[in-house]
């Protein structure tokens, strides 16, 4: 694919993720035209439609951005750097460790509501995937591919395993973490938003930075050193990368399925291997998928509504499978 094409492609993307924006600004159990989100949006008059606007919708959207492009990138790095078609953020173990932290922290240090427990979930998936590497660094070989997918198993197992047993024995703890582990932008406002931006900004640029060198790797860690490629220093960056990315979208809305498995497969099918433009387009295709299907879960039972990370399991899962099922599925 020429680089034109691609460009032309990105933006197409970028325009599209501009209208799941507005969308997702306007639509819900209470829709509201686009013309009036417009001038709520820049000049709020304090209506009830500029407050759901303001205080509701805006602050959710700007999260749907965040964690979908998060989950992109993260996404697209752990499969480059395990080498692993399948890699997500379960394979390091940060969903389980996330999951931990809340239950913990609601189950046996009695914190509730979503700005008690979001840094524990942040430390824990920090703290589970700092284990996964130093297991499958140590002895001979260092952190391979192989080795960080059969760690981040053992340490997923064995978390869950505690997880479940106190979910088991405390009733707010499951209610907890039942609503918690389906993945959902509801009810998060401006102020996780806030805590977690900083943390989703500096993992995306540091996951951008790596492009060239994951690049290099891709031929092999000879071939790589041979181009110039630090290999450890790159993996140990991708690592702090993933962890920054997954650790705060996860605290924030969960653990949601497919965007971070599914997006880098969809941009390896357009633009081919090289990382840069597959980074690029994760960023970019990870939160438009994201904020439609969040938008979906709104309508389809409203004036209730449907866990985005139920409707991306939805809308993942029959992506992925055609692109399992293509003849020439993009390489690594």
């Amino acid at each position: 694919m020429q680089s034109s094409s691609r460009s032309v492609g990105l933006v197409l993307a970028i325009a599209a993720l501009a209208v799941a924006i507005f969308l997702s600004l306007a639509l819900g159990a209470r829709s509201i035209p686009l013309s009036e989100v417009i001038g709520d949006l820049f000049h709020p008059d304090g209506s009830q439609n500029a407050t759901i606007v303001h205080d509701l919708r805006l602050p959710r959207t700007l999260l749907g951005l965040g964690v979908g492009a998060a989950l992109g990138l993260a996404g697209a790095l752990m499969q480059a750097l395990t080498r692993n078609p399948l890699a997500d953020p379960g394979l390091l173990g940060i969903n389980a460790g996330a999951a931990t932290a809340v239950v913990v922290a609601v189950g046996l240090l009695g914190i509730g509501g979503l700005t008690g427990y979001v840094w524990f979930s942040f430390v824990g998936a920090g703290a589970a995937a700092l284990v996964v590497y130093l297991l499958a660094a140590a002895g001979r070989g260092g952190a391979t591919p192989v080795r960080l997918a059969l760690a981040g198993t053992a340490v997923t197992a064995a978390l869950l395993s505690f997880t479940q047993a106190i979910t088991l024995l405390d009733r707010d703890a499951f209610d907890t973490w039942r609503f918690w582990w389906v993945g959902s932008l509801a009810g998060r406002d401006a102020e996780t938003l806030s805590q977690v931006a900083p943390f989703l900004i500096v993992g995306a640029l540091l996951a951008l930075s790596l492009a060239r060198p994951l690049n290099a790797l891709a031929l092999g860690d000879d071939a790589g050193r041979a181009l110039g490629a630090h290999v450890n220093r790159t993996r140990a960056l991708g690592g702090l990368a993933i962890t920054l990315l997954c650790g705060a979208a996860t605290a924030a809305a969960g653990p949601i399925a497919f965007i971070g498995l599914a997006i880098p497969h969809v941009a390896r099918a357009i633009v081919g291997p090289d990382q840069r433009w597959v980074l690029a387009y994760s960023l970019v295709l990870a939160p438009l998928l994201l904020l439609v299907a969040d938008v979906i879960g709104r309508l389809v039972v409203s004036p209730e509504e449907l866990q985005v990370g139920v409707v991306t399991a939805f809308l993942g899962a029959p992506i992925f499978v055609l692109l399992v099922r293509r003849r020439r599925i993009a390489q690594l």
